[in-house]
């Protein structure tokens, strides 16, 4: 019987396993909110995860918000595009209603157009936690600000939104 301290890879191939088991469902979605290839998805996580096991370390491996940013760098050289997708703007659209119905429908476009008055950060914070389904601790971590300074990045962000969707009565879920 083969123990570690005859294999030093065993270790780095446990993480790694790990890594890969608990975060490449969650990679995928993040990837799929701008990609509709299902080839190109593949192709862009596969790169993700290559990435992550060239640093991986063994003590502290990375966690989803290091993997997403890894996700996001890929996307914007391959790409150079933000989302576009409906599911993508349902999911942001309910966000923002926090599962109440709105007192008009909101389209695809509509949300778009709204998205695109956000600013970048204002952008990124709406996608970790609308989309990507973050809390807003690790949408901070992945954005590399404070957690109150994210907070406030989604406040002005979801009421950006909401004032350009005519939905200033919706509540976000957060709001409750």
């Amino acid at each position: 019987m083969r123990g570690r301290s005859e294999d030093p890879n065993s270790l780095r191939n446990e993480v790694f396993s790990h890594v890969f088991d608990v975060h490449w469902a969650s990679v995928r979605h993040h990837v799929e909110c701008v990609v509709d290839d299902d080839a190109e998805v593949t192709e862009l996580v596969s790169e993700v995860f290559l990435v992550a096991w060239t640093k991986l370390r063994t003590r502290h491996p990375m966690g989803r918000s290091w993997l997403l940013n890894v996700a996001d760098r890929r996307l914007r050289r391959r790409l150079g595009r933000t989302a576009d997708r409906p599911a993508v703007t349902e999911a942001v659209h309910a966000g923002l209603v926090g599962g109440v119905e709105p007192g008009r429908a909101v389209s695809h476009g509509q949300i778009l157009g709204a998205l695109t008055g956000l600013n970048v950060r204002e952008r990124r914070i709406i996608m970790l936690t609308h989309w990507d389904g973050l809390a807003v601790g690790e949408a901070a971590e992945s954005m590399g600000i404070s957690r109150s300074s994210a907070e406030k990045h989604l406040r002005r962000a979801q009421w950006k939104l909401r004032r350009s969707l005519g939905l200033e009565g919706a509540m976000d879920v957060a709001d409750h």
